[in-house]
C-alpha cells in the first residue's frame, strides 16, 4: 500500500499521557501554583482550549499524578514482600524497591513531597489514606521481625518513618551519571536498614 505521507493519527490516551508528563514535569520545576494550563499546553503543542478536551483541569492532572504514585509505591511492596519470607528478607526487599522508585522517579517525589495542599479535599484524603496504608505495610512488616525475634525491640512506627524518609530523600541527590550505581544505592540503603533495626539474620 502506497505511504500518503501523513502520520498516523495519535490515540487519545497517548496524547493524555504526554500532556500528564508535561504537567509532571512543569510541576516538579516550578510548583503546582507556579504552572498554568497555558504552560501544560505549550509543553506540547495545544492550544489551552485543545488541552481540555483532553484533562477536565490542572487539579485532575496533579490528582492522578499523586494517586498513581503511592498506587505504585504500594504495588511495589506487595511485589517483593512475601509474607511465607522471613521479615529480614522482606525488610531488604522493601527497603531496595522503595530506594529505586524513588531514585528513578525524582518528579514524582518532588511533586509528592510538597504538593498535598494543592490537593482538593477529596483527592486529598484519597491521598493521604494511600499514604498511610503504605507506612502500615511497613510497620507491621517491622513488627513482624520484632515478634518473631529477628530484629531488636524497635518502635515499628517511628523506624517506619525513618527508613520512608531516608529512601524519599534518595530522589534529591541520585544520578544516574554519578559515582554510585543504583544498584550500589539500593544495596547500601537495604543494609542500613537492616542494621538500624538490628537484624539477627544478616
Amino acid at each position: 500500500m502506497q505511504s500518503t505521507g501523513q502520520a498516523a493519527p495519535r490515540r487519545a490516551g497517548a496524547r493524555q499521557d504526554e500532556i500528564r508528563e508535561a504537567a509532571l514535569t512543569l510541576f516538579s520545576e516550578r510548583g503546582y501554583h507556579g504552572t498554568g494550563m497555558e504552560q501544560i499546553a505549550a509543553a506540547v503543542g495545544l492550544s489551552p482550549s485543545s488541552l481540555y478536551n483532553h484533562w477536565k483541569s490542572k487539579q485532575d492532572l496533579l490528582a492522578d499524578i499523586m494517586v498513581a504514585t503511592m498506587e505504585d509505591l504500594l504495588a511495589g511492596f506487595a511485589a517483593v514482600v512475601d509474607p511465607a519470607r522471613s521479615a529480614t528478607e522482606g525488610l531488604r526487599a522493601a527497603m531496595d524497591a522503595h530506594v529505586r522508585y524513588h531514585a528513578t522517579h525524582h518528579r514524582e517525589a518532588r511533586v509528592g513531597n510538597r504538593e498535598l495542599t494543592s490537593l482538593a479535599d477529596a483527592s486529598r484524603e484519597r491521598v493521604r489514606g494511600l499514604r498511610q496504608e503504605y507506612a502500615t505495610a511497613w510497620q507491621q512488616l517491622l513488627a513482624t521481625g520484632v515478634e518473631q525475634g529477628e530484629f531488636a525491640e524497635v518502635s515499628p512506627r517511628l523506624t517506619s518513618f525513618a527508613l520512608l524518609e531516608a529512601g524519599i530523600g534518595v530522589s534529591q541527590w541520585y544520578r544516574p551519571d554519578g559515582a554510585l550505581t543504583l544498584d550500589d544505592v539500593a544495596h547500601e540503603y537495604a543494609e542500613m536498614a537492616l542494621r538500624l533495626v538490628g537484624s539477627r539474620l544478616t
